[in-house]
C-alpha cells in the first residue's frame, strides 16, 4: 500500500501518452537551441485545476466528487507559442478552447469548490509551460500539436534535488474511473 504525506500540492491536469510527450520534446529542443531551459519532458502536461496543498481527508473527498465527473473526449490544438511576463514562462497554447474542455474544468472547479476550496477566478487558457524563468517570446516556428483527450489526471507536485517533479496520482477516463 501506498503511504503518502499528510498533504500534497495537487492539481488536476491533461497528461500526455507518448506520442504526444514526443512532439513536445522536439519543440522543447527547438527551445534550447534558442538558449531557454526546458521543463523536463517527464513533467509536460497541462494543468486543468490546480489545488495547491491538499490534506488528506480533502484530497479523498474531491477524488469522491470527480468520480461522477462524465465528459465527452475532444481534441485540443496546441498551435501558439505564447510569452507570459509575470511567471515569465513561454506556453503552448490553443488558439481555439473546446466547449467540452470548458465544461470539464467548470465542473472540476465545482467539486473543488465544493470541498471548500478556493478557485482560481482567472478565466481558464489551457497551456503546457515549456520553459521557465524565460525573458522573451523566441521567433521559433512551431508545428500544432494536436492532443485527443480522453481522461484527466490527479498530479502531485513534489521537490527533490533536481527540482520539482510531477507524479500522477489517480486518472479518470471521461467515461469511467481508471485505475
Amino acid at each position: 500500500m501506498k503511504s503518502y504525506p499528510e498533504s500534497s500540492r495537487l492539481f488536476f491536469a491533461l497528461w500526455p501518452d507518448d506520442q504526444i510527450r514526443l512532439k513536445l520534446l522536439r519543440l522543447n529542443h527547438s527551445l534550447e537551441v534558442q538558449g531557454f531551459k526546458s521543463v523536463q519532458p517527464y513533467n509536460l502536461h497541462a494543468t486543468l485545476v490546480f489545488l495547491g496543498l491538499i490534506d488528506i481527508a480533502s484530497e479523498l473527498l474531491i477524488k469522491h466528487g470527480v468520480m461522477a465527473i462524465f465528459a465527452k473526449p475532444f481534441v485540443l490544438t496546441f498551435d501558439q507559442l505564447s510569452y507570459w511576463h509575470k511567471p515569465k514562462v513561454l506556453c503552448f497554447t490553443c488558439s481555439h478552447i473546446p466547449d467540452e474542455l470548458e465544461r470539464l474544468v467548470a465542473s472540476l472547479n465545482r467539486e473543488v469548490a465544493g470541498c471548500g476550496l478556493q478557485i482560481d477566478p482567472r478565466p481558464y487558457i489551457p497551456h503546457i509551460t515549456l520553459a521557465r524563468h524565460a525573458g522573451y517570446l523566441p521567433d521559433v516556428n512551431v508545428e500544432p500539436i494536436v492532443w485527443h483527450a480522453e481522461a484527466f489526471c490527479l498530479v502531485e507536485s513534489y521537490s527533490e534535488p533536481g527540482g520539482v517533479n510531477y507524479k500522477v496520482r489517480q486518472q479518470w477516463s471521461f467515461t469511467k474511473p481508471v485505475d
